[in-house]
């Protein structure tokens, strides 16, 4: 079976880490993984978006638009503005999204602030299978805002929609984080997939 996983959030929130994660973690499952990632105008503080494609027959590493199983979204604004790509009907696609905004680059240059809770308000009203998570408050328990990435992660682990269960991402914490970082990022991994499971949808 295949899954297709969109990351977006802003440079610096560690997407592209969290997108490399998950294909690890297919790959060690046998699965057939491509990926690729759109970095916006600066490695820090630009829109980030990362395509993540698992199972078989896969050619392209692009998610069409509107076959996303699963939208994690580091902040509400990139998620609505990734929510085409959300797979619609009666299998529709999940969307977990951090509650706190992150102003992206190109809001700060103009008038662009926004309030997060405009940008939830209308998740809520277009999205079916909604989980709002609290990072912040997550990063806070774990020790470091750093870990952010990884509670998401915990969160899509645990909605059943990544074809990856937590035991997956833990081994791949394992392998490829540094030994100082592993107990704060495992940490944090507990308590997004605890969130997910007591959020709002």
């Amino acid at each position: 079976m295949n899954k297709n996983c969109l990351l977006c959030g802003v440079g610096g929130q560690g997407v592209v880490l969290a997108s490399k994660l998950i294909a690890y973690g297919a790959m060690e499952k046998g699965m057939f993984v491509r990926t690729s990632e759109t970095i916006g105008m600066a490695q820090r503080g630009g829109s980030v978006v990362s395509h993540v494609r698992m199972g078989e027959e896969i050619h392209s590493p692009m998610i069409p638009k509107g076959c996303a199983d699963v939208l994690l979204a580091f902040e509400p604004a990139e998620a609505v503005r990734n929510l085409s790509y959300l797979r619609r009907g009666s299998k529709e696609g999940i969307v977990i999204v951090n509650k706190k905004a992150v102003q992206p680059v190109t809001a700060t240059l103009g008038d662009g602030e926004y309030d997060s809770s405009e940008m939830l308000s209308y998740l809520k009203e277009h999205v079916k299978n909604l989980y709002v998570v609290d990072g912040e408050a997550i990063c806070q328990k774990a020790g470091s805002p750093k870990t952010l990435n990884v509670a998401l992660l915990g969160a899509a682990a645990a909605s059943n929609g990544l074809g990856l269960d937590i035991k997956d991402i833990e081994c791949e914490i394992e392998r490829r984080v540094k030994p100082q970082y592993r107990e704060m990022n495992l940490c944090a991994l507990s308590l997004g997939a605890a969130a997910l499971r007591g959020s709002t949808s």
